[in-house]
């Protein structure tokens, strides 16, 4: 029996839109509105760029039916990629740094994507290095989603644009996000002002005293996963002078994750970052409608610190 044949047209153009909706930890507190991207298909909002992507180069002949994707990630766009490959019929490989959570590689490995992993001490750098490498080797397509500036267009288009249709009189007065790949701080900056009226944009920043300012950007075992600004070529703070970094510690946005959670909200760590910083920018920015990503679950931080105060708690 031949295989079923797999089209783009095997899954809508566009995802379903995600809800945006106000946040309040505590009375005193500011109200935050926030896009719950975990609640994307593959559990992050990385499925956006990932069928933006992909779905742009299978429509150019990038790649083809059976064809193979390469990418480097530290876990929540493999994942993303991975699941799109399944749809589409495409084998996908992810590079990833040693040490990633062993929940992402099997969420990889379920969707049918294979794991290669690059040594932890060169970071995410090593990975897209490893990446380029496979790829020239194989023949396979690069989704490049440090520079590739769909992956920003996947959330102006997208992520923005939903926002805008979903938030009270369609204003956002600011818009806050930690910095990966740059594309989302980028996409809500560009599509929140679509209007004419530009928002303020914050970069959340995690911080942790302990390690240099190298390592908490490029290295994997960033206490706040994903967050890795120094290899993206989307968003430079240098060409950017009128975003404000707020800068977290990387502590206080766990626990403010372990809040969220609580509240019902089942994020991973750097929507506790996200919304931590959000706080901090309604003191500057007042009265405001101030807009953040909840980016994933939390499911694949089960076995990450995020979860150790719950560990040993006992089943009843």
């Amino acid at each position: 029996m031949n295989p079923p044949t797999h089209t783009i047209n095997r899954y809508p153009a566009d995802l379903p839109a995600t809800p945006l909706v106000p946040i309040q930890l505590s009375g005193e507190e500011p109200v935050i509105w926030c896009k719950l991207e975990f609640l994307n298909p593959s559990g992050s909002t990385k499925d956006r760029i990932a069928r933006y992507i992909l779905g742009n180069a299978f429509r150019c002949g990038l790649v083809k039916p059976g064809g193979a994707v390469i990418e480097a990630s530290s876990g929540s766009t493999s994942i993303a990629m991975a699941l799109v490959c399944a749809q589409l019929g495409l084998k996908f490989t992810a590079v990833l740094p040693e040490g990633v959570s062993n929940e992402r590689v099997l969420m990889i490995r379920a969707y049918g994507g294979t794991v290669h992993f690059a040594p932890g001490d060169a970071g995410i750098l090593g990975c897209i290095a490893e990446s380029q490498v496979l790829a020239r080797e194989s023949g396979a397509f690069l989704p490049r989603q440090f520079s590739n500036p769909e992956n920003a267009e996947a959330h102006e288009f997208g992520t923005a644009r939903e926002i805008m249709e979903q938030i009270p009189g369609r204003v956002a007065d600011a818009v806050v996000s930690g910095v990966g790949t740059g594309g989302t701080l980028v996409g809500l900056m560009r599509g929140c002002g679509a209007g004419g009226r530009a928002p303020r944009a914050f970069l959340a920043r995690p911080v942790d005293l302990t390690r240099s300012r190298e390592q908490e950007c490029c290295s994997f075992s960033c206490r706040i996963p994903g967050v890795l600004e120094c290899v993206s070529a989307l968003f430079r703070e240098s060409e950017h002078p009128d975003v404000a970094a707020i800068e977290v510690p990387d502590g206080e946005a766990l626990e403010t994750t372990r809040e969220l959670i609580r509240l019902g909200f089942p994020a991973g760590p750097s929507s506790g970052l996200n919304y931590r910083a959000a706080m901090l920018a309604a003191r500057r920015v007042r009265p405001a409608q101030i807009v953040t990503v909840l980016p994933d679950r939390m499911e694949r931080y089960f076995s990450s610190e995020l979860f150790q105060p719950f560990a040993g708690a006992g089943a009843r």
